[in-house]
């Protein structure tokens, strides 16, 4: 994808979903999309109407046309550059949600000189126009993929800026210092410092604190994103799929008396109070000869190191308390960063007081009946403590992309140097060096040092129409 070529013509794209609904919005940008749309659109009692006449943020009624044959009654809306999402000409078309009639109003355009949109490239004019820079312009993607309130907020900060400020600010303040140590370079052979040493090892540390914060955010951020990984492991019947199922409200997993049913790991989506979890139901740990409940296993270990919460999930009647701290010890070799939540299951089967004084030596165990759905709730609400006690305050910058945390980590290498040459009297040719490669990382992150490979990779994961 050339990108210098992009901005050269007047793109359309349907900018709401595919398939049948009350109505659909095709999309203009372009110096000539008001010009275009003018050629098909007229008033109801079907005049032309001059549309590059009025002013932009209005709306007008009338019809799309193709010569004598009325295609629909829709709604134009104008908005004029710069004051446009792309800072281009843009004109939405609000027609019915027919699929033929946006295929139809999408043809004529493209008869009239507009071209079909790549994927993302509303957004990628956008910020080639400095409408936005690029970590907010990823932000509009994770905005549209957002499916829970902590996603959603963390991506409406980012692309409002937040994020990107930070960067432009802790930029600004490398730039100030690099420009310092390159006027030293110039007047080298006078052996004159104008960059205070003690200063700039403060600003460096400063800023390295920061960096840091924002690497250690990514954690969070990544689950906040894709959602927090909660693996149920325990012995075959302990009613693992019958838990998953009872989450979900829905027949996700088979549910068997037969030991060993789940040979494989079933994973999906929940919803608890704007939070998302991945709930995954995996193979009963257990000895077995069976080849394939055996690699089901070996998977279920696999989920627990990359889980942030595994629930330990036995059967109150067939385990004993001796037993229990043995599988605790066992389970302990492959957390790793995973919370351990032990879960007695079935205690409708039983006394239920007898059941808790049984294992009241292990503070922190939930009592449930999954079949009967008993004490779900408070199961839920400990999956928010989890989240709430590892979790920030979501006004926090938090860093959710692979590719920023990548320059962050890159940044805190170029800091690191600098630290030490300052530590160690290098001469400012070498900090000015390692100064620039902190300040190229930083501009990765926001747009301000990028390439056509970059941004066409990154705007191809967009949908079309945004």
């Amino acid at each position: 994808m050339d990108i210098a070529l992009l901005n050269n013509d007047t793109i359309v794209a349907l900018a709401t979903p595919q398939g049948i609904g009350a109505i659909g919005v095709i999309r203009l940008s372009g110096e000539e999309a008001i010009a275009i749309c003018e050629k098909v659109f007229a008033t109801k009692n079907l005049r032309k109407k001059d549309l590059n006449k009025q002013a932009s943020h209005t709306i007008h009624f009338g019809v799309i046309r193709e010569g004598d044959i009325l295609i629909d009654e829709v709604l134009v809306s104008l908005f004029k550059a710069p004051n446009s999402y792309t800072g281009e000409n843009i004109v939405e078309i609000s027609c019915h949600g027919s699929k033929f009639i946006q295929q139809q109003i999408i043809q004529l355009l493209i008869k009239q000189g507009a071209r079909l949109a790549n994927q993302g490239e509303f957004t990628l004019r956008a910020f080639l126009n400095g409408k936005l820079d690029l970590s907010q312009a990823e932000a509009v993607a994770d905005l549209i993929a957002s499916n829970s309130s902590t996603s959603h907020q963390v991506a409406i900060q980012q692309m409002r800026g937040g994020f990107s400020n930070k960067i432009k600010l802790l930029r600004q303040n490398l730039i100030d210092f690099a420009s310092l140590i390159e006027l030293e370079l110039d007047f080298s052979e006078e052996d004159v410092e104008f960059a205070d040493r003690s200063d700039l090892k403060k600003l460096v540390s400063s800023i390295q604190r920061i960096v840091q914060r924002l690497i250690d955010s990514f954690e969070v951020g990544n689950v906040i994103k894709n959602g927090i990984p909660v693996a149920i492991v325990g012995k075959p019947n302990a009613g693992k799929s019958t838990l998953l199922n009872v989450l979900l409200e829905e027949d996700r997993a088979i549910v068997s008396e037969i030991p060993g049913t789940t040979r494989d790991v079933i994973e999906d989506e929940l919803n608890i109070d704007g939070v998302l979890f991945r709930i995954i139901d995996t193979a009963g740990i257990r000895n077995t000869t069976d080849i394939i409940e055996s690699i089901g296993v070996e998977k279920t270990f696999e989920q627990i190191k990359l889980s942030s919460i595994t629930i330990y999930l036995f059967d109150a009647h067939e385990m004993t308390t001796s037993e229990l701290e043995i599988e605790i010890e066992e389970l302990q070799l492959h957390l790793h960063n995973s919370q351990l939540v032990l879960v007695a299951n079935k205690i409708d089967k039983e006394d239920e007081e007898y059941i808790r004084r049984e294992f009241s030596e292990f503070p922190n165990v939930l009592f449930i009946s999954a079949k009967e759905r008993f004490y779900i709730d408070d199961l839920k609400k400990h999956f928010i403590k989890l989240f709430d006690d590892r979790i920030i305050n979501i006004t926090e910058t938090v860093v959710t992309n692979t590719r920023h945390v990548e320059a962050l980590r890159h940044t805190n290498s170029s800091l690191i140097r600098i630290f030490d040459g300052l530590n160690h009297n290098v001469t400012g040719d070498f900090l000015a060096m390692d100064i620039r490669q902190a300040l190229h990382h930083l501009g990765v992150i926001t747009g301000e040092i990028s390439s056509d490979d970059l941004l066409a990779n990154i705007f191809s994961k967009f949908c079309i129409g945004k």
